[in-house]
């Protein structure tokens, strides 16, 4: 017989000589010794059965259906109202009982299976998830305080009166997940919460991610669903709405926030703060009474967003300030009553392929010392302009390829403040009186490789300082009589430099009165008069190697009066056809 008890015949010799009538006996004695009853407890049993336990059928209560339940198992629970809190246990399932049949605000089986929390146990949260768990398919409501004189207030005052936003905190959520790392919350309803509708706190030590889906929450007393302490929630396809923070709230968390619907809430649609660094794609906020999406608080709040729609909100459709980071890519943001993104307090955000449009003031707009990158955007279309620096102390930005068309004012207003490297960027509007691009005292601009193509009274109208290099300046009806028509007009005080430009259909290349000029290697064509108007000029100018192309005999390259400086080397040369 080998080790195993085995002959070489493979008869076991062992077996072989129990006699048959204490088979059981000796059996009973193996399981025993080799701890096969722990193996086969009651709930190791169940769990293979998946058990289905019904309430009210066989348990009075949900949480009477918990408790009897043991892992894998279900606890279905029928249409009506229940007074009670509930916990569940690790890897239950409970579930109302029904179909997928879609009602009036979420599912049928939501709406008709009902936890009222408002009587018995009112201290904690109403339903508290467990570890593996799942809770689907019901109402919960009457957690906590709802405050309906305070929501008709804060609501009137756009959220200027609150607070800084409750994510999650003070008071009980209507569901709370606190450091389950997987668990599911899906079709639910939860309105009329003292605090979140939706909890999701994480733990330092252990990834939590769950899984928070079709939910919708509304007229709750913090945000609708919120994100906190690192949780790294998969937040998708949740309706929010009415609440009265954020739709969907973010303190210190890095969830994955996708195809949510977010409306009419008192802050922001969806609020990103406090060094939060989600993944936001695919929303759509609308009608909030503040900004679509908010982002703020300190250079580690790091979000990304992109490829959301934010519209007809009552500030702007993105905005984000107080030192905040994000990255803002593809998104589309129009009819908002502010600007269509917001930069503002320290912000530095990168802005990228956005488009922008209808929105009533700037397509994008950035004040009080912002620093921005933007790149490839399309503003288009808005009331005022299509990109906006407001008055500050030392903003910065840089915006390359941006195609920014047909706005009621500027293309791009600058502001005193500011420092702006314009490069690339087609900038154009058809009609109207306003400059295509104005400069205002106190700024700095340099504007290398653009387009600037249209009517009003300049291309450039500067009263700071500029720097235009190698752009091309496209007039799109030469106005010989009347308003200003002049590719650069500089104001008193103004300083001008601006080499190798191509400007053509324009009255003047350059109309300057009282202001420092440094001009070389520009083509001017197609001018009326004078391709460079110079009047009193406040200290001596630097005008040469300029060619000025006109079939006028009486036109001139350059008129000038007062301190003349370099004036040199300056051409007057009939269009090449006509030579």
């Amino acid at each position: 017989m080998d080790p195993q008890g085995c002959d070489h015949k493979g008869t076991n010799t062992m077996f072989s000589t129990i006699q048959p009538e204490k088979w059981s006996v000796y059996l009973l004695r193996m399981v025993i010794a080799t701890g096969v009853v722990a193996a086969i407890s009651a709930g190791q049993l169940r769990h293979a059965a998946a058990d289905t336990i019904r309430v009210p059928q066989d348990q009075k209560t949900i949480q009477a259906g918990i408790d009897a339940a043991a892992d894998g198992d279900t606890v279905l629970v029928d249409k009506g109202t229940y007074k009670e809190h509930i916990r569940l246990k690790p890897g239950i399932i409970v579930k109302s009982a029904g179909g997928n049949v879609k009602g009036k605000l979420g599912i049928k089986r939501a709406e008709s299976t009902i936890i009222d929390g408002s009587v018995g146990a009112t201290n904690g949260s109403g339903v508290v998830m467990a570890e593996d768990s799942t809770f689907d398919g019901f109402t919960v409501t009457g957690i906590g305080m709802y405050d309906d004189a305070q929501w008709i207030k804060h609501h009137a005052t756009r959220g200027e009166e609150q607070s800084h936003e409750q994510i999650g905190e003070p008071g009980p959520a209507g569901i709370v997940v606190i450091g389950v790392t997987h668990c599911t919350v899906s079709n639910n309803i939860v309105h009329h919460i003292g605090a979140t509708g939706i909890a999701i706190i994480g733990a330092n030590d252990k990834r939590v991610a769950p899984h928070i889906i079709r939910n919708v929450t509304y007229r709750n007393m913090g945000a609708g669903i919120g994100s906190m302490q690192e949780s790294m929630a998969i937040i998708e396809e949740n309706v929010c709405f009415e609440n009265f923070y954020a739709g969907i709230g973010h303190n210190n968390a890095s969830p994955l926030v996708i195809n949510n619907d977010c409306h009419e809430n008192i802050r922001a649609g969806i609020g990103i703060s406090e060094h939060s660094r989600p993944i936001v794609r695919g929303n759509k906020c609308y009608r909030n009474r503040r900004a679509g999406i908010g982002i703020r608080t300190s250079k580690k709040t790091q979000p990304i967003v992109d490829n959301n729609e934010c519209y007809e909100n009552g500030m702007a459709g993105i905005g984000t300030r107080e030192y905040a980071s994000p990255i803002i890519r593809n998104n589309k943001c129009y009819k908002n009553r502010l600007a269509g993104i917001g930069s503002r307090t320290h912000a530095t955000p990168i802005i990228v392929g956005n488009d922008c449009y209808d929105n009533g003031m700037a397509g994008i707009g950035q004040e009080s010392e912002a620093v921005t990158v933007l790149i490839d955007n399309h503003c288009h279309r808005n009331k005022a302009a299509g990109i906006g620096f407001d008055t500050c102390k030392t903003g910065r930005s840089t915006a390359i390829n941006n195609r920014v068309l047909d706005n009621a004012l500027v293309a791009v207003g600058i502001n005193s403040g500011w420092t702006v490297h314009l490069s690339a960027n087609e900038l154009s509007r058809k009609d109207g009186l306003p400059p295509i691009v104005m400069v205002h005292e106190g700024a700095d601009v340099t504007l290398t490789d653009n387009i600037i193509r249209g009517g009003g009274v300049a291309g450039i109208r500067v009263a700071g300082k500029i720097h235009v290099l190698n752009n091309e300046f496209v007039g799109t009806s030469l106005r010989r009589i009347g308003p200003p028509s002049n590719a650069i007009w500089a104001l008193p005080g103004s300083v001008v430099t601006m080499t190798a430009n191509k400007i053509n259909g324009w009255r003047h290349g350059l109309h300057a009165t009282e202001a420092s000029l440094n001009v070389t290697n520009n083509t001017v064509s197609n001018f009326h008069g004078s391709a460079f108007v110079v009047q009193k000029s406040i200290a001596p100018a630097n005008i040469h190697n300029n060619i000025a192309i006109s079939q006028n005999p009486t036109g001139k390259a350059v008129s000038i009066s007062g301190e003349t400086g370099i004036v040199r080397n300056n051409k007057l040369v009939e269009p090449q056809g006509q030579r």
